[in-house]
């Protein structure tokens, strides 16, 4: 079965972390898939709308690239999907949430996906 990443807060721009992160997993061999407000393509995969709460099944990983106020809106979106674990990157960092993930059976990390790659820590 594959493992799926989700990159929440995906952008077509490339000076973005989430961007950079998407071409990253890509590099790496990881199945992901782009979810965020503005519609394009990252890496030749098409940009889902999260507001649509698209039903994406297989998710592994969650990395949030989303400030704590905007997740917020998407929080039970995010349990749903029934991840293995959520990645906090730098500036994401939402103690509220991550507990509330944890007490939902979803491990949870305040790390840098880039870093976890480049480290080949990324399992």
């Amino acid at each position: 079965m594959k493992k799926i990443t989700i990159v929440l807060g995906a952008s077509t721009n490339p000076s973005r972390y989430s961007y950079l992160a998407s071409y990253q997993l890509k590099k790496a061999g990881k199945d992901f898939i782009p979810v965020g407000i503005k519609s394009g393509k990252i890496a030749d995969v098409p940009i889902l709308n999260i507001k649509d709460h698209p039903n994406i099944v297989n998710v592994d990983t969650v990395t949030i690239y989303l400030s704590p106020i905007n997740q917020a809106p998407y929080e039970d979106y995010i349990l749903s999907l029934k991840p293995r674990r959520i990645i906090f990157n730098p500036g994401t960092e939402n103690l509220a949430f991550s507990i509330k993930a944890q007490y939902s059976g979803i491990e949870t990390v305040e790390a840098c996906t880039l870093v976890m790659l480049s480290a080949n820590t990324y399992d």
